[in-house]
């Protein structure tokens, strides 16, 4: 079985604070402006609403209002999938397709092509690590990660380092497979367009 990475540039506190804000404005602009969306979210899941899982609205409403969040332990992943929707609202899709689809350590794989860069202030496995934004409980899927404005610059000054070192002789240009270079490479993209507008994240799904 194939996993994904969905991958948003975005104001990560901005984005979190709509996580128990309890607005009916944000709410009723859901209801107006995606009726369409919500309900072919329910039609890809309708045997799961049938036994119990929240609708994709239901699932909006308990994120925006900080719950509660009450189905069933294996549906809990309708709350991860509406989480994930305000993050494509707020922020900006970046390109994944190194990622979507992987397979098995791929990810892994990619970090230690990161390492091998010199780079250790961020991972790719962190988006399927480090869980939801609390109160939203932790479920297998979808995996959330976030790489911080902080952490993104350490992790270009280290990836500059490398570099500089390579092209003055210093060191050896790692050798790696080129599936490798372009997934490394790639997420590298994702934390210099965060850089280049101060004070965004880079936020990942796993699904």
């Amino acid at each position: 079985m194939s996993s994904s990475l969905h991958i948003y540039l975005l104001d990560e506190a901005a984005t979190r604070a709509l996580v128990g804000c309890r607005s009916e404005e944000n709410l009723e602009f859901f209801r107006t402006h995606y009726a369409d969306r919500l309900e072919e979210q329910d039609d890809d899941f309708r045997a799961e609403i049938a036994a119990g899982a929240p609708t994709a609205y239901e699932a909006v409403r308990a994120v925006i209002d900080g719950g509660p969040f009450d189905a069933p332990a294996q549906y809990a992943f309708r709350y991860g999938y509406a989480y994930e929707w305000l993050c494509s609202l707020t922020g900006s899709f970046l390109p994944d397709d190194r990622f979507t689809p992987h397979r098995g350590a791929w990810l892994s794989a990619v970090d230690e092509g990161l390492r091998a860069m010199g780079v250790t202030a961020v991972t790719v496995s962190a988006f399927g690590a480090q869980g939801l934004p609390e109160p939203l409980p932790r479920t297998e899927l979808p995996g959330c990660g976030v790489w911080t404005p902080e952490e993104i610059s350490r992790a270009l000054e280290q990836f500059n380092v490398t570099m500089r070192a390579a092209e003055a002789g210093e060191r050896p240009f790692p050798e790696l497979e080129k599936e490798i270079v372009d997934a490394v490479f790639q997420s590298l993209g994702w934390a210099q367009a965060a850089a280049d507008r101060e004070g965004l994240s880079v936020v990942g799904f796993r699904f």
